[in-house]
């Protein structure tokens, strides 16, 4: 407002004034009023006092606000700072329960998952084991019984070669008895006994003896021979013919030993025994 006054001060026609002739004619000065130049230099210093405390008001309000904003952002980055912490504190702290509980389960997970483990295998091995050891004892006792079988065999061939060498039909039969004893029914040692017991006589024996081999194999020639060999010195030739019929159909090579057997001599006369050994 006082701008616009001054200037319009300024502006205005100065009256009473008359021009003078200037010293100089470059230089032209206007003479004022005493009052209306006091008047403006107190214009002017009230309006510089103004404009000095319009600056200072100014410069103030520019300070406090300048501190009020460095104040909210202070306290902006403060809350943010914090909060970012406590987001970070809270998201660890929540990690690091979910992983404790995580390691923990695993941890018990995988023990639990070895004893389990170890368990199964140790039953499988165990089995296997078992396993194992009864094939094992199964193999040693085969092998066991093999080595006896073996041990028996070489016995019973001793006592066999021992038979073939004795010439005596009593001691033959005492070696068949031995053999007799350690291979039970063997129906070779059978046979061979029968037909010790003829030589000695002993038809009735020998014929018991046959049964004993026929009842078990009968078809067995051997066997069947004998019988009719001891039925032939007991009388009774039609089944002496019945089983040395049989004999020969069975093995051909008995009809060579029948010829010369002295147990058939009372079937001589017989067409039938004759037709039997006939030669074809």
């Amino acid at each position: 407002m006082r701008l616009a006054w001054l200037a319009l001060l300024l502006a205005l026609p100065l009256q009473g004034a008359e021009p003078k002739q200037p010293a100089d004619a470059k230089a032209v000065r206007t003479e004022l009023p005493p009052l209306m130049e006091r008047y403006l230099l107190d214009e002017l210093k009230a309006l510089r006092t103004e404009m000095l405390d319009y600056k200072a008001q100014l410069a103030k309000e520019m300070a406090q606000r300048d501190l009020a904003l460095s104040e909210r952002a202070l306290t902006y980055s403060t809350n943010t700072v914090s909060y970012f912490f406590y987001l970070i504190a809270g998201g660890a702290s929540l990690l690091a329960l979910v992983g404790w509980q995580s390691l923990r389960e695993i941890k018990a997970n995988t023990k639990q998952f070895a004893n389990d483990e170890i368990n199964r295998l140790t039953q499988v091995y165990e089995k296997r084991l078992k396993t194992l050891e009864q094939e094992l004892r199964r193999k040693t006792s085969a092998i066991a019984d093999q080595h006896k079988e073996i041990e028996r065999l070489g016995d019973i061939h001793s006592l066999w070669l021992k038979a073939s060498q004795d010439p005596s039909p009593q001691n033959k039969i005492e070696i068949y008895d031995e053999i007799l004893s350690l291979r039970p029914g063997d129906l070779d040692a059978l046979t061979h006994k029968a037909d010790a017991a003829l030589m000695m006589g002993e038809r009735r024996w020998a014929f018991s003896i046959c049964n004993k081999v026929l009842a078990v194999d009968h078809d067995n020639a051997h066997a069947l021979y004998q019988r009719a060999c001891a039925l032939a010195g007991l009388g009774q030739k039609d089944r002496a013919l019945s089983d040395l019929g049989r004999a020969i159909s069975l093995s051909e090579a008995l009809k060579e030993s029948a010829r010369d057997e002295e147990d058939f001599d009372s079937l001589a006369d017989m067409e039938e025994f004759q037709a039997l050994l006939a030669k074809e």
